[in-house]
């Protein structure tokens, strides 16, 4: 079954309102269980795009529905590799995802062809993205790494999240490597704040969002990213 289409509302806040805003959230929601002992992770993601930047002036034009490819880690580790499509339509986000092996990875940094070659019973996801690789020429672009802090309530299906640390690399082919060279995108000390729900956000949560100056954005970490290393 297709993944469901989510709210997605995103907000750049500073470092004094995400302090104020994390002791409401922790006394309402829970951390997620994937985060670290002090409730965030390092989360990198690999985006592609074709011969003729489709997705980043899709992204800048607001382009309805559009969609992007991207890999992702967490932890910094290899050890697990996932490939995603994100789809915005009608203010909506659908995610879909599968993982992949991390020799299909390093062909994909590569930019080499999964096409002959990819097994019948490869993911459709991996099929589509490896014949978009010959139809669009589609290849990695950009590597966006920052930190997250997640937290979670299982009414509505929210999440809620502070991004900081936001950083951009174009060493695509370190994508794997525990370090690689990036430079910070956003200014010292304002970080990304999302809110995701499936078809209502719980009263007493969106109290807690409740900050001064509070302005929803169309933030696009990876059209950022790429504005750095066009």
């Amino acid at each position: 079954m297709a993944a469901e289409y989510r709210h997605e509302l995103k907000y750049l806040i500073t470092a004094r309102q995400a302090a104020c805003l994390a002791p409401r959230l922790r006394a309402l929601m829970r951390p997620d269980p994937h985060a670290g002992p002090g409730g965030s992770y390092n989360i990198r993601s690999l985006y592609f795009d074709d011969y003729e930047n489709s997705c980043l002036r899709q992204n800048e034009d607001g382009t309805d529905p559009r969609e992007k490819f991207r890999l992702r880690i967490y932890g910094r580790s290899p050890d697990l590799v996932r490939l995603e499509l994100k789809r915005k339509e009608h203010g909506k986000t659908q995610k879909l995802g599968c993982t992949v092996t991390q020799e299909q990875c390093r062909a994909l940094m590569a930019g080499k062809p999964l096409l002959p070659g990819l097994a019948a019973n490869a993911p459709g996801l991996l099929r589509r993205l490896a014949a978009e690789q010959r139809t669009r020429l589609l290849a990695a672009r950009v590597v966006v790494e920052y930190e997250r802090t997640p937290f979670v309530h299982p009414l509505g299906n929210v999440r809620i999240t502070l991004d900081s640390a936001l950083c951009s690399s174009s060493a695509c082919g370190q994508f794997l490597q525990p370090q690689l060279p990036a430079r910070g995108v956003l200014p010292t000390g304002l970080l990304l704040l999302e809110v995701k729900f499936d078809q209502f956000l719980p009263d007493p949560i969106y109290r807690a969002l409740q900050l001064e100056n509070l302005q929803q954005t169309a933030f696009s970490k990876y059209a950022l990213c790429r504005r750095y290393h066009l």
